[in-house]
């Protein structure tokens, strides 16, 4: 498959305006493996005008022609998936089996909205005159700016692109200038497979080159974005003038409650899966463990075990479980949240370090770290790391643990292990975030919704209710004469 290193504006496969173009580097080998155009202003004017010019003609496309492009996207992106998997793991890192099923499950958001998009239902409501009949309709709210992140690049835009598509937006995507080169031959496969111009662009560049004049534009009336909470509350300000709709998924901080009945041996799987899984870069990623006093040992025992198991290397050996971390910034990260937690009297059960060897010299790697006797006082305990370490912190009660765990700006995520139906639901009913696993650590899945309390985001994604933010419902008062 060729390396796409295009932007797509109106149909058409464009270098960046003013010719401008960056390195995208291999974060196992510290080595450039493509250039890419570095957008502006002007080509985010080119595209959104484009994205507006053709809106009222896709808004109006039959339902099911959207649902067949849509899922002859998918069988498309279904016969390139090595190829994609393999790209994505070369500048993102994260090793080759999970950048295959990343791209499985985006072909999973293509098919399910190809669904979704014959299912957007109007309703007619009962009135108090015989000759009045009042109807409720849902059109497509108009071009949608879909920004996406590093850490799932290909996934979190199929979330955006996907189901704006399916209720007749027309699409102006920001994949990170950091991975831009998968969810580019991802979006590739739209157009390939039937979409008019204009209706899907794609324009790489800086959030204050690209995302700032996007988000502000006129022609935008929804914003779609996963990132920082910092940024969403920057898109938020841009946005205002507009009074444009907005979606964010933003930090998570998650945590992880085990109770003193749970079992252990899962718990501890779980722990470090979505602890050190992506190298902990990711949304929903377990950022603190808060461990019932009286089998808090015996957890400990039980993750530092997961921990060493692990093995880590460039994301394309067979053998790996871990690559590197995408950005040079991560490790760094790592280092001075573990600093500080060690300084304020965390121990180090494992990792801690960047590991030892030649194959780690020119990347960015960190090892799984495991840190025990946490408290709130410690950075790590409050500040999202981005990073595989994972703090566990001894409890009294369930009622501390839930306490703790509130006790956060984010409400993403939250993970609880006990084998009680009633503490499972009581301890589920009062966290504060969106989404609760109870004995499982399973992140987002199309069909359900995903969404953020507090500081961890506005709207949702996935899901029926992921459609509806690309819709405005419509009152048609008719009296029959």
């Amino acid at each position: 498959m060729n390396v796409l290193t295009h932007m797509l504006i109106d149909g058409q496969w464009v270098e960046a305006a003013d010719g401008r173009q960056t390195s995208v580097i291999n974060p196992a080998t510290g080595e450039s493996i493509a250039s890419v155009p570095v957008g502006s202003t002007q080509d985010v004017d080119r595209a959104v005008e484009a994205a507006n010019a053709v809106f009222p003609k896709w808004a109006e496309t039959a339902p099911k022609v959207r649902a067949q492009i849509l899922r002859e996207a998918g069988r498309l992106a279904r016969s390139r998936r090595a190829e994609l998997a393999r790209l994505l793991t070369m500048e993102q890192g994260k090793p080759l089996k999970e950048a295959e099923g990343e791209i499985d499950a985006s072909i999973d958001a293509l098919e399910y909205y190809a669904e979704e998009a014959r299912r957007i239902y109007g309703e007619i409501y009962p009135t108090d005159k015989r000759n009045r009949r009042s109807l409720i309709i849902k059109q497509p709210v108009g071009p949608v700016a879909a920004i996406g992140p590093w850490n799932y690049p290909v996934l979190l835009l199929s979330w955006k692109v996907a189901p704006a598509l399916a209720a007749g937006c027309t699409v102006v995507a920001k994949p990170s200038s950091i991975t831009p080169l998968a969810v580019t031959a991802f979006l590739a496969c739209l157009q390939e497979a039937g979409l008019p111009p204009g209706v899907l662009n794609i324009v790489i560049g800086s959030g204050s080159e690209v995302g700032r004049p996007l988000v502000q534009h006129r022609l935008i009336r929804k914003i779609a974005m996963t990132g920082q909470t910092n940024t969403g509350k920057e898109i938020m300000r841009a946005a205002a003038d507009g009074l444009k709709r907005i979606s964010l998924e933003l930090g998570g901080h998650c945590p992880l409650i085990v109770a003193p009945d749970a079992d252990l041996e899962q718990a501890a799987k779980g722990a470090a899966y979505r602890a050190f899984r992506n190298m902990g870069q990711i949304c929903n990623a377990v950022n603190r463990i808060y461990v019932h006093e009286a089998v808090y040992d015996p957890f400990v025992e039980r993750i530092v075990e997961e921990a060493r198991r692990l093995r880590i290397g460039n994301g394309l050996d067979d053998d790996v479980d871990l690559g590197p971390m995408t950005t040079e910034e991560g490790p760094e990260t790592c280092r001075r949240h573990v600093r500080d937690a060690v300084n304020k009297g965390a121990r180090v059960a494992y990792g801690g370090k960047e590991p030892e060897g030649e194959q780690y010299a020119n990347g960015y790697f960190f090892m799984p770290t495991v840190l025990t006797e946490c408290h709130h006082g410690m950075a790590v305990m409050r500040e999202e790391t981005f990073g595989p370490l994972a703090p566990v912190m001894k409890v009294r009660d369930l009622d501390e643990a839930i306490r703790l765990a509130n006790d956060s700006p984010y409400g993403l995520v939250a993970y609880v292990y006990t084998q009680d139906l009633k503490t499972a639901f009581e301890v589920s009913e009062r966290l504060e975030c969106g989404t609760v696993g109870v004995n499982n650590v399973s992140g987002g899945e199309v069909a359900y919704p995903y969404g953020g309390w507090k500081e961890s985001g506005i709207g949702l994604e996935l899901s029926a209710h992921g459609l509806e933010e690309y819709l405005l419902i419509k009152h048609i008062r008719i009296d029959l004469l």
